[in-house]
């Protein structure tokens, strides 16, 4: 299975959040300013854990994708098949995962929605269970 890149560089593997994902994923920071841009990169098969952006006021994150086919699910809704082109946008405060499918690398810009004391809560890992559900 070829890897995708996108139109940007992978970047190094993303050791400083890797015990949030299941399998490995590789970041690439386009901007630390401002507005907060990351190339990230999802072999196939991983995924990051549940997890929630949080913020006092504003925050959030927008999903550029740019390369292969991935999933965006939020908690209790059905999940979601990415393609490059699609964008998704994560309003702070909603419990959501994503990550590659298992046959196709993923690559999509996260960026970072500006707000008021933001961060993010990571949770459980997506079980293999609900993951092996997916087409």
């Amino acid at each position: 299975m070829q890897e995708n890149r996108g139109p940007f560089a992978r970047g190094g593997a993303n050791t400083a959040y890797a015990r949030y994902f299941v399998g490995n994923s590789y970041l690439n920071m386009l901007s630390t300013e401002g507005v907060i841009i990351g190339n990230v990169t999802f072999e196939p098969g991983c995924r990051n854990n549940w997890h929630i952006h949080e913020a006092a006021s504003g925050g959030g994150q927008i999903l550029l994708c740019t390369a292969g086919r991935g999933w965006y699910q939020e908690w209790g809704r059905p999940a979601r098949e990415l393609h490059a082109g699609d964008v998704v946008h994560i309003p702070a405060g909603v419990r959501h995962w994503h990550g590659a499918a298992r046959d196709s690398w993923f690559v999509h810009l996260a960026v970072e929605v500006p707000g008021e004391d933001c961060r993010s809560r990571w949770l459980e890992p997506v079980s293999e269970e609900e993951y092996a559900r997916l087409p």
